[in-house]
């Protein structure tokens, strides 16, 4: 649809892009929302943002609700809207912000899926050691447990980002944020065989300078990362469906089990605030309980 010039949604995107300095896919996210709510707002005789009202808004919701979109993606499209509203605001396009009482669905507590230790180690060693991509496929997997790196990161991983000398890695996360991760023994041993041994192969100077990359040269792509896992798991004998984002959890998870500290954790995930990094807490506290009622003589579940 058109972008109605009363609305300064490219202006707000700018914003987005040069002032708070978020990346092009959470810009996109910004945009596919925005886009979406003013269809409804211009359907309900909104032709400005000031014409824009608290019950128009209410309606809005009610059609993601009757959509059958999750709390998240409604709670994500108010996030949106509000934050917009708020740009608006500060330019002095409208006098208020019709936002401003607008309820969110509440969101359950939803603990992250993750894998046990030695369902973690039988999905590291899943690549078939003959085939020709071996070493990029265990590399793959063994960097997402040993780092927790988001499946963009870890597709987006520049060379210069890797210190094979060190053992880091300076990974890029959301909002251009650097934080330094270390990989690990496992997951450094594998790293060195593939950009010795395949990914010179690979390279036919269309990798613009990215880590992984395909059998045809270019960088590998976030789906291709996904099926990745997904054959590992399989071929692991893990039971239910796991994605990359498993291995994050399961690699914030097993620090946690081991005693390390949450600000800790949260540095390492790159989470900008440690209130999402506590969901974790609840996963751990889950093991404990579990390893509690499994080797305490009075364990057992509570009445």
């Amino acid at each position: 649809m058109t972008d109605p010039a009363g609305f300064r949604l490219e202006q707000f995107e700018d914003y987005l892009s040069f002032e708070r300095g978020l990346s092009d896919r959470t810009v996109s996210a910004y945009r596919r929302d925005l886009r979406r709510w003013l269809e409804v707002m211009i359907e309900l005789g909104a032709g400005t943002p000031s014409a824009v009202r608290p019950q128009d808004l209410r309606e809005w919701v009610f059609r993601m609700k009757e959509r059958g979109l999750a709390p998240s993606s409604i709670r994500r499209a108010q996030s949106a809207v509000r934050t917009y509203f708020s740009f608006l605001l500060e330019e002095g396009v409208v006098p208020d912000d019709p936002t401003e009482r607008l309820e969110s669905p509440k969101l359950g507590v939803r603990l992250p899926e993750y894998l046990t230790h030695d369902e973690a180690r039988r999905l590291v060693d899943a690549p078939d050691p003959d085939a020709p991509l071996h070493w990029r496929d265990r590399a793959i997997l063994e960097l997402l447990y040993a780092c927790g790196l988001r499946v963009s990161e870890l597709t987006e991983l520049p060379l210069a980002a890797v210190d094979l000398e060190a053992g880091f890695l300076t990974v890029l996360g959301k909002g251009s944020k650097e934080r330094f991760v270390p990989v690990g023994a496992p997951a450094l041993r594998a790293l060195r065989r593939y950009l010795a041994e395949v990914r010179p192969s690979l390279d036919r100077g269309g990798a613009a300078g990215r880590v992984f990359l395909n059998a045809r040269g270019a960088p590998l792509s976030r789906v291709a990362v996904w099926s990745l896992v997904k054959r590992a798991g399989h071929t692991a004998g893990v039971a239910r469906e796991i994605s990359p984002h498993t291995l994050r959890h399961t690699f914030a998870t097993h620090l946690l089990q081991g005693g390390a500290d949450l600000a800790a954790v949260q540095e390492l995930l790159g989470h900008a605030d440690i209130s999402t990094t506590q969901i974790y807490t609840h996963v751990d506290r889950e093991y404990l309980r579990e390893v509690h009622r499994r080797f305490h003589p009075r364990g057992g579940d509570p009445p």
